[in-house]
């Protein structure tokens, strides 16, 4: 199966649902977007290594991973974004210890935070992207915004550490038929909600697999 590269668009954050980001992956050579519904805890950490002027006064979760990493010469040489069940996506860090190649599962928030302090290289296969992928129109927060714009993503510590990886939390839309969720779906990108749209595109892919 090929694999396809995949960029950080971003971080959408829901203004109505607590604690609900979409981190929203850009395929470098495509229009499509993938975007996974994450936990504000994972939001905060991938949001800190995107704006490098933010410094936090001690390491964070990932943070520690990397020094403890780098301690032993280990180095993460890609994430790969292998499979997606039930709407929640799998992924494996592939890294790399005196010339020998190890596969460690972990969660994709986990897998792309991770990344981003290594500065390794994000895939997907192309089949996923072909089952999850979708195209947005919107613009959501990326790296090359101010600081400010950086502060609104951390602003809920009192919802840090919540699980936000499958469409187990909010609305469900398990009653609506297949045409009703595409329908739903158009509004959802129509109107730049990129939550909405994940948890929506979640739903259909359980239905068509």
């Amino acid at each position: 199966m090929s694999l396809v590269k995949l960029s950080i668009k971003g971080i959408s954050y829901s203004q109505t649902q607590n604690g609900a980001y979409a981190l929203i992956l850009n395929e470098v050579d495509g229009e499509r977007k993938l975007p996974i519904v994450i936990g504000a805890f994972e939001a905060q950490s991938i949001a800190i290594a995107l704006e490098k002027e933010i410094k936090p006064p001690r390491p964070l979760t990932h943070d520690l991973f990397k020094n403890f990493a780098e301690r032993f010469d280990i180095i993460v040489k890609q994430v790969i974004i292998h499979k997606l069940v039930d709407g929640v996506f799998y992924s494996s860090i592939i890294c790399e210890r005196d010339k020998i190649e190890e596969i460690i599962d972990a969660r994709t928030s986990d897998a792309i935070a991770l990344a981003l302090r290594f500065n390794a290289p994000i895939y997907t296969y192309k089949n996923i992207l072909d089952k999850a992928g979708i195209y947005l129109k919107a613009n959501p927060l990326e790296a090359n915004k101010d600081s400010q714009e950086i502060d609104d993503v951390l602003s809920n510590p009192d919802t840090f550490g919540r699980e936000e990886e499958s469409n187990q939390s909010g609305h469900t839309y398990s009653k609506h038929s297949l045409q009703e969720l595409n329908e739903l779906l158009d509004q959802a990108v129509e109107h730049e909600d990129y939550e909405k749209a994940a948890k929506i595109r979640d739903e259909i892919s359980k239905r068509e697999s």
